[in-house]
């Protein structure tokens, strides 16, 4: 076997183990499972940080309410996210049935 043909099966050999590492990475479905329980974290969080968005009262929105400017971004996506929603459980329900 000469060096070139053992480039080439390294070659190959490293394109296969790239190849599976992306799909376990990047474009394996428990990528999107991680993302939506991550959504679900950050929902949980914001909601008990602005309880008020949505109509529920909480002594802790007036301290949470430094928050906003940082949290400006984040928190026009999460309202939209939750306005369209029907319900937190529904979400949760998702995930055990497909």
């Amino acid at each position: 076997m000469t060096v070139a043909d053992r480039i080439a099966a390294y070659r190959e050999i490293l394109r296969e183990w790239l190849q599976g590492l992306y799909h376990g990475i990047i474009s394996h479905p428990a990528y999107e499972k991680i993302e939506k329980e991550a959504e679900d974290s950050e929902d949980a969080f914001l909601l008990a940080c602005f309880p008020d968005a949505f109509g529920i009262p909480s002594p802790v929105s007036y301290y949470t309410a430094e928050l906003l400017p940082y949290l400006e971004d984040e928190f026009e996506a999460w309202e939209r996210r939750l306005w369209d929603r029907d319900s937190y459980l529904e979400r949760k329900g998702q995930q055990y049935h497909f």
